[in-house]
């Protein structure tokens, strides 16, 4: 309801500026001066005044797409008044209300007529007007289906190796799980959470944002016609992105739903418990660990490369042979890896139960800051195991429940590190710890009510993925949507920092193209035909349309 009542509150806002700045213009087109402070019924006359599609009124105040679509209106309604050179135009898109309060109120604006033309003659600014509005459409279309309907998503770390690739696209499906409605608005079409990256040397912070940060809407999501369940895969937005307040615009991650809410989450000797019994893994599920080898000879990694693809691995010569660590093998894998002769001995990494490993290796500077308790600097738990009060490593952990709406939570000093981020920072609640006491939003309680479902994701990549194991359980309201299908796929494309080796130059997979995502099956169906089909039929349809128009004219 939150959602509803703050999106009328902007609507009624920007019909009010467009009445107050362009009363006078409609009195002049011949209508009524209320009806400029209408909401979708006074772009609906400037388009019908200005011989445009009129049903494009509908789109007047859509998020992200409303913007777009009511600076086009703006610059109909001034060229109907003549207001067309460079320098109106640029008034009207970044100035609008105070540019058309100002033609509205002047004495001397009136319609500009066209001018008059011989039979058979054509306005100069027809076929340009024609050729912009076929961009404009086209823009608003694409707008239209990767803001509400789908949204390509690039994947540029192995945390889902095998199943999904480095350099895999993903078309991800926003509808199954609901609609979730965008929280910034004013956006720039197309663009996650900011316009351009400064550079390492630069604060990410001050990276230019590509979204208006102060227009907000409220968390709400549309029913959808599933919910998000055990071992689907899922696109979510990183809880812990630290550049980023608005939920929406945080970077989006991609991991397998591995528990439900009210399940319980363990792992023992990197094996995946839910609930007390084994894992239940979906065909495509590509499952890998870390391994040691030792040889005699050095291995032909190249060679290894092209058996088994994705392979990071680095490699240290000892006095009796070679030392290699691959950081992600499935159990096939390694037991085929253990039978090349000069192997001596292969064996999982890990980690001895009760060993607090707290780190996720690529953060290291964080790790370090954790572990050492730098007193100058506000510590960053967001690469360290969750919650940072556990003994707890990436193949000892748990076992914890995955909290479920309407969970009733014990909160106590003990309890807090666990639950502190679900009360504020996932539930907008504030919390203090006054001696023991926990006080939230300034009542003194030791319990807390749960107003989200939570879930808890995981890499199949387990010894290389930043997942729920250090960034805690994800709440609904984090949740993107469901991968539907590979549309492309490079080879090479995004390097792996986590290896010595890395592939020979780029090259496109053909053989992942159109191949749907979450089916559960290890060798999934290609829907090629399916995206060669539409092409045709988009520009069929367009080719006969021009077609029967060209004969209609003739006629």
């Amino acid at each position: 309801m939150n959602y509803f009542i703050t999106y009328t509150v902007y609507v009624l806002i920007l019909s009010l500026l467009m009445g107050i700045s362009t009363w006078k213009l409609f009195k002049k087109m011949g209508y009524n001066p209320l009806f400029a402070f209408i909401p979708f019924y006074n772009y609906y006359i400037i388009l019908k005044e200005t011989k445009h599609s009129t049903w494009w009124a509908a789109l007047a105040y859509l998020p992200i797409v409303g913007p777009i679509m009511m600076t086009v209106f703006h610059l109909f309604l001034m060229d109907k008044f003549g207001k067309n050179t460079i320098g109106q135009k640029l008034m009207t898109v970044f100035l609008p209300f105070i540019y058309m309060a100002v033609v509205n109120y002047g004495k001397d604006t009136e319609i500009d007529e066209p001018a008059f033309l011989l039979p058979g003659e054509e306005e100069p600014a027809k076929k340009k007007d024609t050729f912009l509005g076929s961009i404009t459409f086209a823009v608003v279309f694409a707008t239209i289906i990767h803001v509400f309907i789908t949204q390509p998503f690039g994947i540029p770390t192995g945390s889902m190796e095998r199943t999904l690739l480095v350099g895999d696209f993903l078309f991800v499906n926003k509808l199954n799980y609901g609609f979730r409605p965008p929280m910034r608005p004013l956006a720039i079409p197309f663009l996650q959470g900011t316009i351009m990256d400064t550079g390492e040397k630069g604060n990410p912070k001050d990276d230019p944002k590509s979204y208006v940060e102060a227009v907000k809407l409220p968390y709400f999501r549309f029913p959808g016609w599933e919910s998000p369940k055990r071992n689907d895969i899922v696109v979510f937005n990183y809880p812990d992105d630290s550049v980023h307040v608005a939920i929406d615009r945080k970077d989006p991650y991609v991991k397998r739903l591995v528990a439900e809410a009210g399940d319980t989450v363990e792992f023992r000797a990197g094996k995946l418990y839910i609930n007390g019994k084994p894992e239940v893994r979906m065909g495509d599920a590509q499952v890998q660990h870390a391994y040691e080898v030792y040889t005699s000879s050095q291995l032909d990694v190249p060679a290894l490369y092209d058996v088994y693809g994705f392979l990071p691995v680095n490699e240290q010569q000892m006095q009796n042979g070679y030392y290699y660590r691959f950081q992600g093998l499935t159990d096939e894998n390694a037991r085929e890896i253990g039978k090349l002769p000069q192997v001596v001995k292969i064996q999982e990494e890990i980690q001895p139960q009760g060993k607090q490993d707290i780190s996720y290796y690529p953060d290291i500077q964080k790790s370090i800051e954790a572990q050492q308790m730098v007193p100058s600097k506000k510590i960053n738990y967001s690469s360290t195991i969750f919650p940072h009060n556990k003994s707890w490593n990436i193949d000892w952990y748990g076992p914890i429940r995955i909290p479920k709406k309407g969970d009733v939570i014990t909160v106590t000093p003990e309890t807090l590190p666990e639950y502190e981020k679900l009360i504020v920072k996932h539930e907008g609640n504030t919390l203090e710890n006054r001696n023991g006491q926990i006080f939230i939003n300034g009542q003194p309680t030791s319990k807390y009510t749960v107003k989200y479902n939570y879930y808890m994701m995981i890499g199949d990549n387990r010894d290389a993925s930043l997942d729920g194991r250090f960034f805690g359980y994800i709440p609904e309201t984090h949740i993107v949507g469901k991968p539907m299908f590979t549309w492309m796929s490079v080879e090479g494309l995004f390097p792996d920092q986590s290896s010595t080796y890395q592939a020979n130059g780029k090259k496109i997979r053909w053989d992942r193209m159109f191949k749907a995502t979450n089916t559960g099956e290890l060798h999934k169906t290609s829907y090629a035909w399916l995206a060669v089909l539409i092409l045709v039929l988009f520009f069929g349809w367009d080719y006969i349309s021009k077609l029967f128009k060209k004969k209609k004219a003739e006629d």
